[in-house]
């Protein structure tokens, strides 16, 4: 019973044995927000009028700072309301709340109409059109974590200096070094099986403390909605147990926490259209595919680096990508083609643990149909290193990231207008946050020195 119909759900409320709905629907930030309802008033009225928000939620920073420039919302326009409108028949259990159940809501304007820049939306956009071709899109997101032995309060009051890592060394595939925690890994994977995602495995990584906890791929909106639940209770259930973690792209100098994207397209009768009797396994549209998501990466890398802190991953022999190849099964290259048959798909290397998944993948899905509408050629595969290969490379920061999105004539007309010059202003309120900011380099740099 990890995932309840309505009518399950109804049983449970009038038992007593669930007492909470929690509708939570996606901010720019890739952040679940919203209300707990309280279960008898879910059924007699949320389900059928869903439960209102400030539409403030999606023009915000990191802190919740009403931000100024969007077109969207204002102080002159008042912050209305939006109407998060929940999924009428798809409950996931909650066990690490008692007797409760989440539901995931998309943002909808009074009239009952998505808005066009709410990331879920922004995804459902691009599975329309993949749709219009006859295709559809499976995705998995791996993202990796580090844990720390104290909790978010005593990291917040000494501003997250000094932290503990649950392991003091590189503990990547290492069994002992999963079995140190096994007790939270445990409980991560069991309350995420009993939400309805299907687990297989848990694996120590680089980073002292790294760990990444794998789930099996779904269609891409299924697999987003499961990632942002992931998250949120991953960090639940460390703070309940007395930890606490981050999925940050780059919490110190060590290794960064990524968040891979495998995405591959089926037909409508669910067969391979990557695969076929070319090099490597692909099929003409599977190569043409590579082509547009390896053409479109540069001005797409805003939707897969989203913050400051996400350019500080890409450096050299790390495993994070710089380079923009694509390769078989090739860790050096932004794009590493794995699989084989109908299991062939495309690992998408650059996009960090801050990641938003609904923008990333949309950006992915759009990139690949323009490739295979456009009969784009790829180019050979990268076989060697790409750290030291000449070729194009991700763009290295935030600035870069923006400037090649907000004048894209291609993400203008394939997300629309609204949408480019929304999240280009949210890059643009980070990078002034942090020009405005004095960091703890800069202090240890100059302080005497200086």
């Amino acid at each position: 019973m990890a995932v309840l119909s309505l009518s399950e759900l109804k049983n449970l409320i009038e038992k007593g044995e669930i007492h909470t709905v929690v509708v939570g629907a996606v901010d720019m930030q890739g952040r679940l927000v919203g209300k707990r309802i309280h279960g008898p008033f879910y059924l007699a009225d949320t389900i059928n009028n869903g439960t209102e928000g400030c539409n403030y939620l999606l023009a915000v920073d990191a802190d919740m700072n009403t931000i100024q420039g969007y077109d969207f919302t204002s102080w002159d326009k008042g912050y209305g309301d939006m109407v998060m409108t929940p999924e009428k028949d798809r409950f996931q259990i909650i066990d690490w709340h008692d007797g409760s159940v989440f539901v995931i809501a998309d943002l909808n304007d009074h009239h009952g109409h998505g808005i066009k820049i709410s990331p879920r939306q922004i995804l459902k956009n691009q599975l329309e059109k993949l749709k219009e071709n006859n295709l559809q899109a499976l995705c998995g997101t791996e993202l990796e974590f580090i844990v720390f032995e104290d909790s978010y309060e005593a990291g917040f009051k000494n501003k997250y200096q000094n932290l503990t890592p649950v392991n003091l060394y590189n503990v990547d595939y290492s069994l002992l070094g999963t079995g140190r925690v096994e007790g939270l890994l445990k409980e991560i994977r069991l309350g995420m099986a009993n939400a309805g995602l299907v687990v297989e495995s848990v694996k120590g990584e680089c980073n002292f403390g790294q760990h990444e906890i794998a789930f099996r791929y779904k269609d891409a909106l299924s697999t987003c909605d499961d990632h942002s639940l992931y998250k949120l209770g991953a960090k639940e259930i460390a703070a309940k147990l007395g930890y606490s973690l981050t999925f940050m792209a780059k919490f110190n100098e060590r290794e960064g926490n990524s968040c891979h994207i495998h995405l591959s397209f089926r037909d409508l009768l669910d067969n391979p259209i990557l695969a076929g009797e070319g090099r490597y396994g692909l099929s003409e549209a599977g190569e043409s595919f590579i082509a547009g998501i390896q053409k479109h990466m540069k001005e797409l890398t805003l939707l897969f680096a989203p913050n400051i802190n996400s350019y500080k991953r890409y450096q050299p022999d790390t495993f994070a990508p710089t380079a923009i190849k694509w390769g078989p099964d090739n860790r050096t290259c932004a794009l590493r083609l794995v699989g084989h048959g109908k299991s062939l798909r495309l690992e998408n290397r650059v996009p960090g643990g801050d990641v938003n998944p609904y923008l990333a993948v949309a950006g992915m899905i759009a990139a690949g149909l323009d490739g295979m509408k456009n009969k784009l050629v790829l180019e050979d595969p990268l076989l060697g290193n790409a750290y030291t290969s000449e070729s194009e490379r991700v763009p290295t920061t935030l600035l870069a990231a923006h400037k090649l999105f907000s004048e894209s004539a291609w993400i203008k007309e394939t997300f629309g207008d609204e949408v480019q010059k929304h999240y280009s202003h949210m890059a643009e309120v980070e990078i002034d946050a942090f020009n405005r900011a004095v960091t703890d380099w800069e202090r240890v740099r100059g302080f005497e020195r200086f």
